[in-house]
């Protein structure tokens, strides 16, 4: 699987059409409101310039004896109120920016979370894939303020610059094209910056998921007892310390780069500033503008280039530094789905399976990881795979469960063919115990009712999977009861591995299920347990339909039919009697093991 959509096939444009709607839909009303505001809040800009004229022209006047003073108090007057309704207005904005940003950010979230969750889950065997996910969730707030700055160019600076434009042209006309030229090159420089951080963020991403990674091994809960029992935390500091360096030379380089180029613009611009103020001077000296027209362009000039450089080289500045970003989160959406428009809806899909020369080979790997396989699961029936590492096993129950699509053959359950038929439906009566189950920081309870929270909580179910689980609640153990935090960080208790392997069982077999997988659940439990937890397991699931997977032997005689694969394919089926006679591999994996079951 390779990875798709080259970031450079995302336009602006694109970016728009699809990043707008999302921000908009948290709240139309509000988003709405708030544009409204901003332009009036660019319009009141350009109106205390108006005003500003005004009471120069009419303090001339006064002083000359030509003008009034009830005209100039009313001109100051008027600037007095575009001022503080342009306090309000800001105030307003602000506000409603410190609400909506963190209310766009969990609805952009959610939709990466709800994106993995249609995704091939076979994507997520792509490193390529894993780089998109880490830069997506990175250009999630890059996304939003992607949002904002557009809106902030259009709704307020557009309406600002092209009055301020009109109003300088009507005086002038040079003074309005020279400060077109003036920026023109900083607008340059901001295009250049986005094709060098594009460039940086898609080289920076797979280092900073390692340098992460090795962070984790460093001070994570789960890495640091082994790591530093092994003396392994110079090596892994050494690996972060060297993806640190990494990170540290793309960003210098990028940013010397780009500070170079604003460095040539930023001259020009000053020396164009000056040559404006010169023009503004002439224009003056000659009467060609009058007193207050000066005085209110002069005093407005710096605001005037100060907005235009938090525009360009602020705004879109950040914006195209982070442009990258807001692209990784297009591209991540764009990813194509699995699909999900399946033809049968049916609650009874659990029941025979039959697979029929079925392969399947991992992304980028020559070898099949499954080849040819052909063999029936009957309703009700117990079935063990096993086999060395790497044989397959876990594959193969990936592919009967509709994880991952077969590369040939077909895959039947109830004779409907596996592709066709609705993913909900089938995972409905699926449940299962995995052999890397998670340690949730809940309570008990909770850690148990995880796996099917939509029934609600049953305390007499949860008694019966925990009692099937051989996991005895008292003061000594649970001091809290189902109450009890299963996290030190919390304030609770942590439990053994083999205590913790039982909750998983426990909670595989709350969820409600026709079918049942056990992938190796018992590996931190005894030889000697395991067999008693797979019998107590084989009580359980009677009439239910189960698949064990395991390269432990003395846990499998009780099942009703033993498939064994070795590199994938299958070389023995029977029950434990019949492949101890014909099949060697399954004779000799045996003798090897069963002194640890005498």
């Amino acid at each position: 699987m390779k990875k798709e959509n080259n970031i450079k096939n995302i336009s602006v444009w694109t970016m728009i059409r699809k990043i707008f709607p999302q921000v908009i839909s948290v709240s139309p009303l509000l988003y709405i409101s708030n544009t409204l505001l901003f332009i009036i809040d660019g319009a009141s800009f350009a109106v205390t310039v108006i005003f500003m004229q005004k009471l120069f022209d009419n303090v001339t006047d006064l002083v000359t004896k030509k003008g009034s003073l009830r005209a100039t108090v009313f001109a100051l007057a008027m600037l007095f109120v575009v001022k503080i309704s342009q306090q309000i207005i800001e105030g307003i904005d602000n506000f409603i920016g410190e609400t909506y940003d963190p209310r766009t950010f969990a609805k952009l979230a959610n939709n990466v979370n709800l994106k993995m969750s249609r995704l091939d889950p076979l994507y997520f065997e792509n490193t390529g894939v894993l780089d998109d996910i880490n830069k997506c969730y990175t250009g999630i707030r890059y996304a939003i303020n992607f949002v904002n700055t557009l809106t902030d160019v259009f709704a307020l600076y557009v309406p600002y610059f092209l009055f301020m434009g009109i109003y300088l042209y009507k005086l002038k006309p040079i003074l309005a094209v020279s400060l077109g030229l003036v920026f023109l090159p900083v607008l340059i420089t901001q295009l250049i910056k986005v094709k060098v951080y594009s460039k940086l963020e898609d080289r920076s991403a797979p280092i900073r998921r390692r340098t992460g990674y090795y962070e984790e091994c460093l001070v994570s809960r789960e890495y640091i007892r082994e790591t530093r029992a092994l003396g392994a935390c110079p090596y892994f500091y050494k690996l972060y310390k060297d993806t640190i360096k990494q990170l540290i030379k793309l960003e210098w380089n990028a940013n010397l780069k780009s500070n170079l180029v604003e460095f040539g613009s930023k001259i020009i611009s000053l020396l164009g500033y000056k040559g404006i103020l010169f023009l503004l001077f002439d224009s003056l000296m000659k009467q060609d503008i009058s007193v207050g027209a000066f005085a209110a362009v002069f005093a407005s000039i710096d605001s005037l280039f100060n907005n235009m450089e938090d525009v360009i080289c602020g705004r879109i500045g950040y914006y195209s530094k982070n442009f990258g970003k807001v692209q990784n989160y297009i591209k991540f959406l764009d990813l194509p789905e699995r699909d999900l428009v399946n033809k049968i809806e049916s609650e009874k899909l659990t029941g025979n399976i039959a697979l029929e020369n079925v392969s399947f080979s991992y992304p980028n790997m020559s070898d099949k990881a499954i080849d040819n396989v052909s063999f029936e699961i009957k309703k009700g029936e117990t079935l063990a795979l096993v086999g060395e590492n790497g044989s397959g096993k876990s594959t193969l129950v990936k592919l009967i469960i509709g994880l991952y699509k077969a590369s040939d053959g077909i895959i039947t359950h109830n004779n409907y063919d596996i592709s066709e038929i609705n993913k909900d439906f089938l995972y409905k009566n699926i449940s299962g115990v995995f052999q890397n189950y998670k340690k949730y920081k809940f309570n008990l309870i909770d850690n148990v009712t995880i796996s099917d929270y939509s029934i609600g909580t049953n305390n007499e179910n949860v008694d019966k999977v925990l009692s099937q689980a051989d996991i005895k609640i008292n003061k000594c153990t649970f001091p809290d009861g189902y109450k009890t935090m299963l996290s030190t960080e919390f304030g609770g208790i942590d439990l053994s591995g083999g205590q913790w392997q039982k909750l998983a069982i426990a909670r595989g077999l709350y969820r409600c299920h026709e079918l049942i997988i056990l992938d190796e659940p018992t590996a931190a439990i005894d030889p000697i347990e395991e067999c008693k937890t797979y019998e107590r397991f084989a009580d359980i699931s009677k009439e239910k339909t189960s698949i064990i997977i395991t390269h432990r032997l003395g846990s499998v005689k009780f099942a009703d039919r033993i498939v064994v694969l070795d590199k994938g394919k299958v070389i023995g089926i029977g029950n434990h009697e019949d492949l101890i006679i014909n099949c060697s591999k399954y004779k000799n994996m045996w003798e090897s093991q069963s002194k640890y079951y005498m």
